[in-house]
């Protein structure tokens, strides 16, 4: 297998999750979410919307990944498992009426010998559903299902100096589809040709690296639907005298890097102009505060500090960790920049800060990606941090 990293690194997070694993009273981890597969083992495939896991146990020489029959070559093609960790359910688990791919995975555990003591689930994630966990309950008599939510979320919340070299190949690849999406913005041009061309630099990337699909289609509201923020495109002209927002990742081996810009076309109102300076001024205040040691509330609180000074509050957080993962979220579900958060920010986080204001029918949003260093926040991006003004 081509692997975006070496052997030493996924062997290193396994040890580190079992580490977890044992100090949360979990013997055996089976992992749902696809960017925890990933990081653990490699495996990389669009199979999420059928049942799928990795297997970790100490008990185990290393993990197991456990997937429909047709998608398990690609786990022989992605991962660096041995052929025998690698068990694929036939087609008749499928979306069947009569048996659940649980069922499978509750025979094969207690085959392994793993089908007493705890087992972890992550409860909390998009692709395990309330049939997994009945299922579950109902084949594993002797075991104790314990929320694993997030066990391994926090394992990767540090990034490593490959994953680093990714999210800044993703930087830059964002970048170019934003300014591929602005230049695409002028009156007339319906909005689904903008979101083309922001499509066509996402995956051919730059000459040197290609790139991938987002974990987020491309965000697009328009007009009065600036005043949320996550709508996507239609077939609609855009108008002079309006705003759109474009949120967008650019993404290398699953390393996504958002950002997000507002463009307005001809001279913007009053409310907009002024809203951009706090916003702006408030966002390199926060990223600025963003160094080791500061606990993820107290960055919120400096954002929150400089627009209250202006007359501004915003109830929603300001920013999540981001990183390795699939539809339909670039965000890790673990730090968030909020009040009541006091995750320590530590060194080589990578936080994705979105300060975004929405009013009643219009909004702003100007966002960074953020890698956590000594200095504070470094942006990975080098698109300028301002309200896109085309006259």
């Amino acid at each position: 297998a081509m692997l975006p990293f070496e052997l030493v690194e996924y062997k290193d997070r396994v040890r580190r999750t079992l580490e977890s694993m044992d100090q949360l009273g979990i013997d055996t981890l089976l992992v749902t979410n696809p960017a925890n597969m990933c990081w653990l083992t490699g495996y990389d495939g669009w199979s999420f919307y059928v049942h799928q896991m990795v297997i970790v146990s100490a008990a185990l020489d290393e993990p197991l990944w456990v997937g429909r029959l047709m998608d398990a070559n690609a786990a022989r093609v992605t991962t660096y498992l041995k052929p025998e960790s690698i068990y694929g359910y036939p087609d008749k688990y499928v979306q069947s009426t009569e048996r659940h791919p649980m069922n499978y995975v509750s025979d094969l555990l207690k085959e392994k010998g793993l089908a007493g003591g705890n087992v972890g689930v992550e409860m909390e994630t998009y692709y395990f559903t309330a049939a997994c966990f009945t299922t579950l309950l109902t084949d594993l008599t002797n075991a104790k299902l314990k929320d694993a939510t997030g066990l391994v979320n926090w394992q990767k919340i540090i990034k490593s100096p490959q994953e680093i070299i990714y999210e800044r190949q993703a930087a830059t690849i964002v970048d170019a589809m934003m300014t591929a999406g602005i230049d695409a913005i002028e009156p007339g041009v319906r909005q689904c040709d903008a979101v083309a061309e922001i499509y066509r630099v996402m995956a051919s990337g730059t000459p040197e690296f290609g790139g991938e699909y987002s974990s987020f289609a491309p965000m697009l509201p328009t007009g009065e639907g600036t005043s949320t923020p996550h709508l996507t495109w239609t077939d609609a002209p855009f108008k002079t005298g309006e705003a759109t927002i474009i949120e967008t990742s650019g993404v290398r081996k699953r390393y996504n890097c958002p950002m997000a810009r507002t463009v307005h076309l001809g001279k913007p109102p009053k409310k907009l102009a002024e809203t951009e300076k706090v916003v702006v001024e408030g966002l390199n205040n926060a990223i600025e505060a963003a160094r080791p040691g500061a606990t993820a509330e107290e960055v919120e609180a400096v954002w929150s500090k400089t627009i209250a000074a202006h007359g501004i509050e915003k109830e929603s957080r300001i920013g999540y960790s981001t990183g390795l993962n699939y539809p339909p979220d670039w965000g890790e579900a673990t730090l968030s920049l909020r009040p009541g958060d006091t995750t320590v920010l530590q060194e080589n986080m990578v936080i994705h800060i979105i300060p975004g204001i929405w009013m009643d029918d219009w909004g702003i949003e100007i966002s960074d990606c953020i890698l956590v260093t000594p200095n504070g926040g470094e942006a990975f991006c080098k698109y300028p941090r301002k309200l896109v003004v085309k006259d």
